[in-house]
């Protein structure tokens, strides 16, 4: 993860435990590495992006990614895009381009729920399991919302709070195996393929490059 130490420098964006909602600004509950740090900015960026089309002072941030030297290396590689992405972008057209993707009349090109990715259909059984393990390990959903667990931009958030507060590698393995791994590689593959996606075609890029990269991470015998 040493391609990312030269962009994600967020140490603050991970949150309590309401669930879903967005990234706040609070500090991880225990001390970390620095790699971990950069896992929960990642997770952070992700969440952002795919809970709401992002303003002008998040599009700058994003920018922050173009000073990663591209290599060989796909994550480098796409990170570098991204950030030159956000540089041309415009919040305008960024949210048009959110609203068409994740929104539409009536449902946008892409439906970001796990539950979609594995059965086709929402509100499914691995929605139902989702939930069991949440409550697990204690997240809570904030009243008055309706949109189901298994939306990207909340298991991003959840793997962000969870590195934060410095639960164990083997449930940070287990929730991703169980939760995220069959399917959102697939997600941000069709994202980065999307008709209707210009920004969010790098955004896809990205988050494919670092889903391979925890998918490896979180794999390793401990």
């Amino acid at each position: 993860m040493t391609e990312m130490s030269q962009a994600v420098q967020t140490d603050n964006e991970c949150a309590e435990n309401p669930l879903p909602g967005s990234v706040t600004d609070t500090a991880p509950a225990v001390d970390l590495d620095r790699e971990q740090h950069y896992r929960i900015g990642a997770y952070g960026m992700l969440a952002q992006l795919l809970r709401q089309s992002p303003d002008q002072l998040m599009l700058e941030k994003v920018t922050g990614f173009a000073t990663v030297e591209p290599s060989r290396d796909e994550l480098a590689l796409a990170m570098s895009m991204l950030g030159l992405s956000a540089s041309d972008s415009r919040p305008q057209a960024v949210e048009l381009e959110f609203h068409d993707l994740f929104i539409g009349m009536g449902r946008g090109e892409l439906v970001p729920y796990g539950s979609w990715y594995l059965t086709g259909f929402l509100m499914e059984k691995p929605l139902g399991r989702l939930r069991d393990d949440l409550a697990m390990l204690g997240f809570q959903r904030q009243d008055g919302v309706t949109e189901p667990e298994d939306h990207v931009a909340a298991l991003c958030e959840v793997m962000a709070m969870m590195i934060g507060e410095g639960v164990g590698f083997r449930q940070q393995s287990h929730f991703f195996e169980s939760h995220m791994a069959g399917w959102l590689e697939h997600f941000f593959a069709d994202l980065s393929e999307a008709k209707a996606a210009v920004f969010y075609r790098a955004v896809g890029r990205f988050g494919a490059a670092f889903a391979a990269m925890e998918k490896r991470y979180l794999s390793m015998p401990v």
